[in-house]
């Protein structure tokens, strides 16, 4: 197979140590945590401890000052366990990554330290009942009052909803702005009027609390606006591409992971007097899944290369979100298959892995609006009814 050459001795290292984490702190309890819907905060408190937590903030507010990568290796190793319910992506992919590129000194200093250990776990709140991928179309307000903002509104699906003590919120400060009327709010969930939902019942990542959450006048100083009023939705738009690179790493550990899991399976699994894996229909399955899973690792590992360097743009990790995406789902549909009715039963990791796939293709911009931001791009320098389409080939503009 074609060697990784992101990671030095140093992430391996890492690495080794964030699977033991998981096989000791996490494998143990997981299925319980999946019963209750939620993860205890104890959990947090040790990922912190062990390192695990926003690597790359800077010593100057308790990170290691680490490199991204140090990031990819928790999610991966987080990925490839199956066990989904620790939030850590959010808070540390997004969460403390506004906070650390947005912040004030003051913000960052009230609350990096907090995250990296673990006291302190983040939200993103940015989704409404009416407003999903159309970030302009949020309602919640926030109201300048003297040298306060009154927020009011509800958002849902918040990941690490039930647990959150900051939440990076967007609202509209100017109704009639469109776009330049969202502003980013850091807000402190200990606030009066603040108020959580119930923790929402969900397809899969069962284990992972998600809830609805409500603002009722809550009143924060201006202090605690992230960036400049009515830049929030500007701030939003460079995040997207970590964001949906994020979701591409762990839709391509997946992937991996799962076909491993099948070849194993059927070596062992009996049927007609030979193993599954016998048969030339499972083979020739398994090498497509196989090829898929290759490609996609390889492609989403030059996409982590380019953002390391800050090339990485919108459409490039679109590409990544929506073919990950698509392939994660794929995947593990397929391979499911092979395990036959046991792939069915809870208890075996490709039924969670089947129930949490399905949220790839959504979260993070779902697969249709990934294919309108490849597509805009596409034909951004044709003018219908212009010269531009001649002399393409294949193409008469009449």
């Amino acid at each position: 197979m074609i060697k990784r050459g992101l990671f030095s001795e140093e992430h391996d290292a890492f690495r080794d140590m964030v699977r033991k984490f998981i096989e000791n702190e996490i494998a143990p309890h997981h299925a319980a945590w999946e019963g209750q819907g939620i993860v205890p905060r104890e959990l947090w408190r040790k990922a912190g401890a062990a390192g695990m937590l926003c690597c790359t903030v800077p010593e100057e507010y308790g990170g290691a000052g680490a490199d991204y990568l140090f990031d990819v290796v928790v999610f991966e190793e987080m990925a490839r366990s199956g066990y989904t319910g620790p939030g850590f992506m959010i808070h540390c992919d997004l969460v403390a990554t506004y906070v650390k590129s947005f912040g004030s000194e003051a913000q960052k200093k009230q609350w990096l330290p907090k995250m990296v250990s673990g006291e302190a776990i983040g939200s993103l709140g940015m989704t409404e009942p009416h407003a999903g991928s159309d970030l302009k179309a949020i309602r919640t307000k926030a109201v300048r009052d003297g040298d306060d903002f009154v927020i009011s509104g509800q958002k849902v699906f918040i990941s690490n909803g039930q647990l959150c003590d900051v939440i990076v919120l967007a609202t509209k400060t100017d109704s009639t702005a469109g776009a330049k009327g969202v502003t980013l709010f850091l807000v402190d969930t200990s606030l009066p009027g603040f108020r959580r939902g119930k923790n929402l019942q969900k397809l899969g990542m069962k284990g992972q609390d998600t809830s609805e959450l409500f603002f009722d006048e809550v009143r924060v100083p201006a202090s605690a606006m992230l960036g400049e009023e009515g830049r929030g939705f500007e701030l939003m738009m460079t995040k997207l591409a970590q964001e949906r690179l994020a979701q591409a790493i762990r839709s391509a550990t997946v992937a991996e992971t799962v076909v491993e899991w099948t070849v194993d399976y059927v070596a062992n699994r009996k049927a007609f007097g030979k193993t599954i894996g016998d048969f030339q229909n499972t083979q020739f399955k398994l090498a497509e899944l196989k090829t898929e899973a290759v490609v996609g690792r390889q492609f989403t590992d030059k996409c982590i290369e380019s953002f390391m360097q800050g090339e990485l743009d919108a459409v490039d990790a679109a590409m990544a979100k929506m073919w990950l995406s698509n392939t994660h789902c794929k995947i593990v549909d397929e391979c499911l298959q092979l395990f036959g009715g046991w792939g069915y039963m809870w208890e075996y990791p490709i039924a969670r892995a089947y129930a949490d796939a399905r949220i790839v293709k959504i979260a993070g911009g779902s697969i249709e609006v990934m294919k309108h931001i490849i597509g805009r791009q596409m034909f951004s320098s044709y003018q219908k009814g212009g010269d531009r389409y001649n002399g393409v080939a294949g193409i008469n503009p009449a």
